[in-house]
């Protein structure tokens, strides 16, 4: 048995390294299919406003998806140094579902990347849009496999134990196991949102300060009309994964409701759980909300509570229920701006209503922040286990000096808060420069000596563009 100071380490740092990766996945494999549709949108229309809103997010797209293609690196040595009796165990399994997204997922990106980022004006459009479509293929392919292998350690389905290893017995039953329908779909949904809300916030920001205004005005539209097809679809399946922990993990379920006993038909806005006794110390409820959302709308139905699950089976309180509270307090929000995106469109504010893009612009990170709180959520609602209710966590930790694990997270800390500072601060500089309106230049109308077509609202001494009809 490994000491709580060993394990505790090894679950810290695994923690930041998998939270430093998934900021950037949250946000490029999202922007990889939105770069595919922008450029088919050039190729169908021709117009060039589509080429310089690809070109822009390309070059930030290439920079997330680079760091994450590193960070991504270190977890996979991570499984096999920190946590080698886990990898030991469920190698059979979890190393061919790996492995097939190596195989399918990263070779296909790593072969049409290049030509997506260096290509533009060296191949033909049409290839240049085959590999965009293959490299966006490749990041959900990527997200399908990483979803089959964490959906198994949840819901594990289709193995046998042999000499105390698990062993694939049925390969469909393995990756299309029990939480994978709906946890696939829900984390997919989850990244393009986050996405969007990158776009969004950064088109309001141009918006605001009037620059660059057909860029802006075009990648506005583009990313609230995702939200406003996205979010409730995603309100409807995450519905759904709730109810699915219900029936395979009820202690995590329990945990992300905030109560302790099973009287409760109120939904609880905010606790602060005393784990020793098992007791809540503050709980601020709305009466019988709970109720309402299990559909008994007659506000009867009390929702589990934590205490019947023996405590050496009890995931934490405090993380489960503040890691779902940050996933759906944002997604509510991120409804009610999607949905006022909506109202504005119709009564043709959308591109004036300067209290709504500040709105937008401080709302930018809110979807990467959701995706880590499902995160929290769905790893500490399934502790005790790493493989739920078959291995435990501290069955899995390997036997390390607790001295080199310090190590080792400093120097992870150090250099992550690096690279994630400079990732931001070339973010930001991108923004300041903006778009290039060349981008917007019709080269074969300037060898012709005829003027451009460029976004005149960006170009010195001229007025801006007056507000189109109809929008």
């Amino acid at each position: 048995m490994p000491s709580l100071t060993l394990l505790l380490l090894s679950r810290w740092q695994f923690a930041f390294t998998v939270a430093f990766h998934m900021t950037f996945p949250a946000i490029t494999v999202g922007l990889a299919v939105f770069l595919a549709f922008v450029y088919g949108m050039y190729l169908r229309t021709g117009e060039r406003v589509y080429l310089q809103i690809f070109r822009f997010w390309k070059k930030i797209f290439a920079v997330g998806f680079a760091l994450g293609v590193v960070a991504g690196t270190v977890i996979t040595f991570e499984f096999g140094l920190n946590w080698g009796p886990y990898a030991a165990a469920t190698g059979p399994i979890l190393g061919p579902i790996i492995g097939m997204e190596v195989v399918t997922a990263f070779f296909l990106e790593a072969g049409f990347i290049g030509i997506m980022l260096y290509g533009d004006g060296r191949v033909s459009p049409r290839v240049m849009f085959t590999a965009c479509c293959l490299v966006a293929l490749g990041t959900v392919l990527s997200t399908t496999w990483i979803l089959a292998a964490n959906s198994w350690m949840q819901t594990p389905a289709g193995y046998r134990i042999v000499a105390g290893q698990f062993q694939p017995a049925d390969w469909v039953a393995a990756i299309f196991n029990p939480s994978f329908a709906w946890r696939f779909p829900h984390m997919l949904l989850a990244v393009l949102i986050s996405a969007a809300w990158l776009i969004g916030g950064i088109c309001a920001y141009y918006l605001l300060v009037g620059r660059h205004l057909g860029f802006a005005r075009r990648g506005f539209s583009l990313a609230l009309g995702v939200l406003a097809l996205l979010v409730p679809a995603q309100l409807y399946i995450g519905d759904n994964v709730a109810f699915l922990d219900l029936a395979y993990q009820p202690p995590k379920f329990e945990a992300l409701e905030g109560n302790w006993t099973s009287d409760n038909t109120g939904y609880n806005l905010i606790v602060v759980p005393d784990l020793a006794h098992q007791r809540n110390l503050v709980q601020i409820t709305i009466p019988k909300l709970d109720s309402v959302i299990a559909k008994d709308l007659s506000g009867h139905t009390a929702a589990p509570g934590l205490a019947q699950t023996p405590r050496s089976e009890q995931p934490n309180m405090w993380a489960v229920f503040y890691g779902f509270r940050v996933m759906f307090y944002a997604a509510l929000v991120m409804f009610a701006a999607a949905l006022t995106g909506v109202v504005l469109r119709l009564r043709r504010r959308l591109y004036v209503a300067r209290w709504f893009h500040r709105w937008m612009v401080w709302l930018t990170p809110i979807g990467v922040a959701a995706v880590i709180g499902g995160w929290v959520t769905a790893e500490t609602g399934r502790q005790p286990f790493v493989v739920y209710g078959l291995l435990r966590t501290d069955q899995a930790v390997s036997h390390l000096a607790p001295a080199s694990l310090i190590g080792s997270m400093i120097a992870f800390v150090l250099v992550y808060l690096t690279l994630y500072a400079t990732w931001i601060v070339y973010v930001i500089r991108a923004i300041r420069r903006g778009p290039d309106p060349a981008d917007l230049t019709d080269p074969a109308r300037l060898a012709e000596g005829a003027p451009g077509t460029g976004d005149t609202a960006d170009k010195p001494g001229t007025a801006p563009a007056a507000e189109p009809p109809g929008v």
